[in-house]
């Protein structure tokens, strides 16, 4: 019975910080401002270029990205990037991030944070665990792979939506 009540206890807790992670700040951030590269935008607008290796027509302003690597951008070209919900899931978050600041000056990456632990451990899509218990960053916060990651990624595909 402990060990049940334990258990739920978690589950409501990982419930509760991946809503408020992704729900609430995740959207907060969003909304505090109109950026000139939303990369690796999903379905999302941020009020400037909306940029993805997936195809989304239905987004205004958009460009189709084939490499993160090699941004098809000018030097500086943005003032303000966001890379939402992107760093955990890219295979080098380094050279992703010295890409993003080639192209833009100032650079906001969100991530899932420490406490969010449903996202922070999600071996289906992520990579790399963010040691980090903000959600909003300016530089690349120190991060670590995501242990077994890869192997299920081998096995099952890495799991992205589009």
């Amino acid at each position: 019975m402990v060990y049940l009540i334990i258990l739920l206890s978690f589950g409501i807790y990982g419930w509760a910080a991946n809503y408020y992670s992704y729900n609430i700040l995740k959207i907060r951030i969003f909304r505090s401002r109109e950026w000139d590269l939303n990369i690796c935008c999903g379905k999302s607008d941020g009020g400037g270029v909306n940029a993805d290796i997936f195809m989304h027509l239905e987004v205004p302003n958009f460009v189709y990205l084939e490499d993160i690597y090699n941004l098809p951008f000018e030097d500086n070209q943005f003032e303000s990037v966001l890379c939402s919900h992107t760093m955990e899931h890219v295979d080098y978050p380094d050279l992703f991030y010295t890409e993003l600041s080639r192209v833009g000056k100032d650079i906001t990456i969100v991530i899932p944070p420490v406490y969010d632990l449903a996202a922070m451990l999600n071996f289906l899509e992520h990579k790399w665990i963010f040691l980090s218990f903000k959600k909003k960053h300016n530089k690349l916060p120190v991060y670590i792979k995501l242990s077994f990651s890869r192997t299920i990624q081998k096995i099952f595909g890495q799991r992205l939506r589009a």
